[in-house]
């Protein structure tokens, strides 16, 4: 074997060699990391201590004036302010499943203390022979069937005397589909027009003199 063969042979070791440590795009002994806190993030847990934040949490809010993806824009209601709660409203209409919703969240969240007859005789009260001493609210009272439906929506927000808050309950379509259902049920009883219906209602104007219907709307 000459001279030329043997550095032929050699070289061709060596380049065999240093191209068998490349494992193509994974480097099983990639040496120094200029940056290793880039390379290798370290992660926390939600709801644990992070020290990158000055109040600590991993979990962050939304950014300031913005909505999260599947949320509502905010009520904006302080509480405490009886006089906004009574001019609140709401453009929101319901149909009649949505008002079958607003019934079953009701007697999920409501009924055990209002009564699935609205009537504030729920199981927490029973009469007088329940946990709870005073009655809840009646809702066929004449107190609460001209109640405003912003201070309605306060009381499920923020809570009223021994009711406390159900805003981690509901959000504020639910809210809202709570009062329309309990506005339709007193509707239903000889009071105001119900006005959160999506559905078109038909209203038939009558001569009052003869009692004839004119026409309908």
């Amino acid at each position: 074997m000459n001279k030329i063969t043997s550095i032929l042979l050699v070289g061709f070791v060596v380049v065999f060699g240093l191209l068998s440590c490349d494992s193509g795009s994974l480097r099983r002994t990639p040496g120094h990391i200029y940056a290793p806190d880039m390379t290798y993030s370290r992660a926390y847990d939600a709801y644990t201590s992070n020290p990158n934040f000055s109040d600590s949490l991993t979990s962050r809010p939304p950014v300031l004036g913005t909505v999260a993806v599947g949320h509502q824009l905010p009520d904006h209601l302080v509480e405490g302010d009886t006089n906004v709660y009574k001019a609140f409203t709401t453009t929101m209409k319901f149909n009649d499943e949505e008002l079958k919703e607003g019934g079953r969240l009701f007697n999920i969240y409501c009924g055990i203390c209002h009564g699935q007859n609205l009537d504030g005789n729920g199981p927490l009260y029973n009469g007088g022979n329940g946990k709870f001493a005073a009655a809840p609210a009646n809702f066929k009272d004449a107190k609460y069937l001209h109640m405003p439906v912003g201070t309605m929506y306060a009381a499920v927000k923020f809570g009223k005397n021994a009711m406390g808050s159900y805003a981690s309950q509901l959000d504020i379509k639910q809210r809202w589909m709570v009062i329309s259902y309990i506005k339709s049920f007193q509707s239903k009883n000889g009071v105001d027009a119900f006005t959160m219906s999506s559905e078109k209602v038909n209203v038939a104007i009558v001569d009052s003199a003869k009692g004839d219907v004119i026409a309908v709307k």
